[in-house]
């Protein structure tokens, strides 16, 4: 079982910078991969970015990828998510989960509850 905590969301100007954490509790957390999605207003959540339980492999989606980066620290059961030059479309509630590194949304066991980061013009 494991628990998941985002935080550090909030309201930034287009090209700006925010990073979100994702704080896990559990002992089996350095087992499992964690992704980070998205959802905004009348979408379907999609697929952000994911990082293998070692830390060693990423995969962004082409939306993202070049302005987000995922790192964990296993140490510390917390997962990042870096999202620099912001854009009004990456407007959304960001949710981090744990699953298979090549997994599908519906193949994640474990969610956040999410954090709003919205970007103004």
């Amino acid at each position: 079982q494991v628990q998941l905590v985002e935080s550090g969301g909030g309201l930034v100007q287009a090209g700006g910078s925010l990073r979100l954490s994702c704080a896990a509790s559990g002992r089996t957390f350095s087992s499992y991969a964690m992704g980070w999605f998205r959802q905004a207003p009348g979408k379907e959540r999609e697929f952000v970015g994911a990082i293998s339980w070692s830390g060693l492999s990423t995969r962004y989606a082409v939306s993202v990828k070049g302005r987000f980066t995922i790192s964990r620290d296993n140490a510390k059961n917390t997962v990042y998510l870096q999202m620099n030059s912001l854009k009004v479309e990456d407007t959304a509630v960001y949710y981090c989960a744990a699953g298979p590194y090549r997994g599908t949304i519906a193949e994640y066991d474990y969610w956040g509850q999410g954090t709003q980061v919205t970007v103004s013009s």
